[in-house]
């Protein structure tokens, strides 16, 4: 079978084993050459290509609801529901997106772009699945890095107390959970799944189970398979969540795979199957890879394995500038600690990590409590630098309110891919932090516009003893020959003026500040090019000096407008003109006490309302 010829996962439920296995190696080469051209997540996907065909083949969608978590390796999925024609469109502007979406097709029953929530919409699925009388089977896939976040924790707990009819495939490539791999393990899980088993449990439940009699030896005989099932099979964690368990199972196995999902969808409640794959399998740079470079990919030589992705000598990207800078800075600080949560590569501090690994500290998918550690680093003594991806920092916004900023420590946070980031599409793109950061107080928000701007910030930032967030885009920079450190006043702002009379007023944040000054220097426009590289606090020494020349100002953000920039220039300009009053809680955390107290002291009582327009009167 080709793979352009497949429609539907219904075609390839005719195919016998061997047939599958070639469908397997077919896919296998297609997802290698059209990645290499396209760039996308490639061993994630080549590790799941026999479980997902599997999968398919013995569930049913689009009434069968199979969830992908993170959603990132669901390649093989698209290609056996008939999209294998849209991979040369993969991750471009109204093409084939890289993860699950609804609106792309019927059998994507859910879709996510961070780790973490199949288990809890698995869940929901099934609930609303009993409660309307319907049936239908709820799958979902998640790996060994996604199970350990303190959402999956929750999700299992919860499934365990409810104990819905639902499957979860455990997808280990990497940490064992099991640690009894040999020939009994084996054989249990190959009893189980045989139909012998299966025909002779279900005769047997259902002859006991209509006299007291039977019902007891039915009890009896379930305690002892379960006692059974814990004396051969170890795999605590899922037994602590009250779950049933099969495994492991070879995950590149297509008929031992096809046998344990038939006998899981059988299963009476949750049950965990437990499939041990190869990450990057079938090319043999991404089997090889320790470190998650095979990843997420750009464009690449097959033969080879490089990047056609090149940067020119003098560039390097954002994240490896903050790397490079607080390595030099860690040098002379030996209480400099590094944390991140499973962004080591992105983040490009493997280097890090290789010249202190005492003070490295990856903790996971897990960005809660990586910025909750930092603090207690912070008051142990160290001086934590917490580098997150913008769109990864939104599920940590109650530790950077509660934990950080509330207890004013001095904690930098690098906020990497910040901006626009493009091909991953609305769940990655980083265009929230400014306005989700800018209402908390004691927080400083900066963006640097060249790299000597990002080493100084750094420095500013270590130096400053207060919550320091740092935001750097997707991309590169030029870099110069050294790395130097100067402090720069925090809120400032710089400017420069073009021409002896401007028409107007720029202000942008970034990169974009030299290109914007670049193009008004070349095309010899008269206007005012202000660097706002401090959103929080931002400078209203300059900004009134600029409100009284009275020219337009032009706020140019690459993020939401919502609580961004522009945001607090307007917030600053209604107070400058003063025509409109608010009464409000200002920038700081507001203490105990009753509610009516609180109202006097924030003059938000209505007392403190008409005195205000007595006033103005």
């Amino acid at each position: 079978m080709r793979l352009y010829d497949i429609e539907s996962p219904d075609q390839i439920r005719s195919l016998t084993i061997p047939q599958l296995n070639a469908l397997a190696e077919d896919i296998r080469h297609f997802l290698i050459h059209s990645i290499s051209k396209t760039g996308g997540h490639l061993s994630s996907n080549l590790g799941i290509v026999e479980t997902t065909i599997a999968m398919h083949y013995v569930f049913h969608g689009p009434q069968d609801k199979m969830i992908f978590d993170v959603g990132h390796q669901a390649y093989v999925h698209k290609i056996l529901t008939g999209r294998s024609t849209l991979f040369p469109t993969l991750r471009q502007l109204d093409g084939l997106s890289g993860f699950q979406k609804r609106k792309e097709s019927v059998y994507d029953c859910w879709e996510a772009g961070h780790s973490s929530t199949s288990l809890s919409a698995a869940l929901g699925y099934a609930a609303a699945r009993d409660i309307l009388h319907q049936d239908y089977n709820v799958v979902a896939l998640i790996g060994d890095g996604a199970i350990t976040s303190g959402m999956s924790m929750e999700a299992l707990n919860d499934i365990g107390a409810q104990k819905r009819k639902m499957i979860i495939i455990f997808n280990d490539n990497n940490m064992s959970i099991s640690k009894n791999h040999g020939g009994m393990e084996k054989r249990i899980t190959s009893i189980r799944s045989s139909r012998v088993y299966r025909n002779v449990k279900q005769d047997v439940k259902g002859s006991l189970d209509h006299n007291k009699f039977g019902t007891e030896t039915l009890k009896f005989m379930t305690a002892f398979r379960d006692r059974l099932k814990k004396g051969l099979i170890d795999a605590p964690l899922f037994e602590e969540f009250n779950l049933d368990y099969m495994g492991p199972v070879n995950g590149h196995n297509i008929a031992e795979l096809i046998k344990v999902f038939e006998t899981a969808k059988e299963h009476d409640g949750p049950i965990v199957v437990h499939v041990r794959t190869k990450k990057g399998k079938g090319y043999s740079f991404a089997e090889q890879d320790t470190v998650g470079k095979w990843h997420g990919v750009s464009p690449f030589n097959i033969a080879t394995g490089q990047s056609l992705m090149k940067l020119p000598p003098n560039e390097k990207s954002w994240s490896q500038i903050i790397s490079d800078a607080l390595i030099q800075l860690a040098k002379k600080d030996p209480k400099i600690v590094a944390i991140t949560p499973a962004m080591a590569q992105g983040s490009k501090l493997m280097k890090f990590a290789k010249m202190f690994p005492d003070r490295f500290f990856d903790c996971g998918i897990a960005e809660q409590h990586a910025i909750t550690m930092a603090c207690g680093m912070s008051l142990g003594g160290l001086h934590p630098f917490v580098s997150v991806y913008s769109s990864f920092l939104q599920r940590a916004y109650d530790q950077m309110n509660h934990d950080l900023a509330r207890m004013n420590l001095p904690v930098v946070v690098g906020i990497d891919r910040a901006g626009l980031v493009g091909d991953d599409g609305e769940t990655h793109q980083g265009v929230f932090d400014i306005a989700m950061l800018r209402s908390i107080p004691n927080l400083i928000l900066s963006q640097p516009k060249d790299a000597k701007e990002a080493y100084d910030l750094l420095y500013t930032a270590f130096t400053s003893g207060k919550p320091f967030c740092i935001r750097y885009p997707r991309g590169q920079a030029m870099v110069p020959e050294t790395i130097t450190f100067d402090s720069i006043p925090i809120g400032s702002w710089t400017k420069k003026q073009f021409g002896l009379q401007p028409k107007g007023i720029i202000i942008a944040y970034g990169p974009d500040v030299e290109r914007i000054e670049h193009t008004v220097q070349e095309n010899e426009y008269e206007m005012i090019v202000v660097n706002a590289r401090f959103f929080k606090p931002i400078d209203e020494h300059l900004l009134t000096s600029l409100l009284n020349l009275n020219l337009p100002i032009y706020v140019f953000e690459t993020d939401v407008t919502i609580g961004g920039l522009s945001s607090a220039i307007l917030e600053f300009q209604n107070q400058y003109k003063n025509k409109i009053h608010i009464l409000g809680i200002s920038d700081h955390f507001v203490e105990h006490g009753s509610i009516r107290a609180l109202r006097k002291k924030e003059h938000i009582d209505l007392e403190s309302l008409f005195k205000e327009i007595d006033a103005h009167e």
